[in-house]
């Protein structure tokens, strides 16, 4: 490849934020690509993947923006120790919380010339070998997201694309504590279960380091030879 798709810009977010803090960063760098697309004149940005680490929130889908009642609203907010969020995503339901990895990879998939599916893949593939460095053998199975076994998901997928420019992305279980995915039917597949790296006996590791690992692996799927740490503070520091 040429160009600026030679390097991946890594933004980690280096503290516990509200989910509205990702969502905030990551509208920004979309409607830069956007932009670049309207006028020729603009610079097209590099790829970027936001890493991140959010206080507990429940997200619902696209699908699902308007149907999820007020009392289940409550429910989910869990007397005020969560947040209730709908969110633009594919998928249905999930949660997000301290230990768990947030990526959202800002890509125009045109320039690594991949199909949404191509790219669906790429993030499953990128998340078993994650997963595959820590000596956690994990899999896709016929339903979404990637799992240790048919009934325990360990990563959840849900992305969203604009004029071929991604949004939204994965959540992978480091240390999360799993109590929080009990209160729901996580992503509306009934009789299955939430893992993590910590039920599967991988301790002691952080958000920020299995984040990089994550990245990693995701550009060598994308074509990239470089990732590069950006500077998130900038766009998420709220303006004076």
């Amino acid at each position: 490849m040429t160009g600026p798709t030679r390097r991946l810009l890594h933004l980690h977010i280096p503290s516990i934020v509200p989910y509205a803090t990702g969502a905030r960063l990551q509208e920004s760098l979309v409607a830069r690509f956007l932009a670049a697309k309207r006028d020729s004149t603009l610079p097209t940005p590099p790829p970027h993947v936001i890493t991140a680490e959010f206080s507990p929130a429940y997200t619902c889908g696209r699908r699902e923006i308007g149907t999820v009642s007020a009392e289940q609203q409550d429910y989910l907010r869990a007397d005020g120790r969560a947040e209730f969020v709908e969110a633009m995503r594919g998928g249905q339901t999930t949660f997000h919380g301290p230990g768990q990895l947030v990526a959202y990879p800002i890509i125009d998939l045109r320039a690594h010339r991949l199909t949404p599916r191509d790219y669906v893949c790429a993030l499953e593939k990128s998340l078993i070998a994650a997963c595959a460095r820590y000596g956690i053998k994990a899999m896709t199975t016929e339903n979404t997201g990637v799992w240790t076994t048919p009934d325990d998901k360990i990563a959840a997928v849900g992305v969203h694309m604009r004029r071929n420019i991604t949004s939204h992305g994965i959540g992978l279980n480091v240390n999360t504590d799993l109590w929080w995915f009990d209160r729901i039917v996580a992503c509306g597949l009934e009789g299955k279960r939430t893992t993590s790296f910590s039920r599967e006996g991988v301790q002691g590791k952080t958000v920020r380091e299995v984040g990089q690992v994550f990245v990693e692996e995701l550009g060598k799927r994308l074509g990239i030879e470089e990732v590069q740490a950006g500077d998130s503070l900038e766009l998420t520091e709220p303006r004076p």
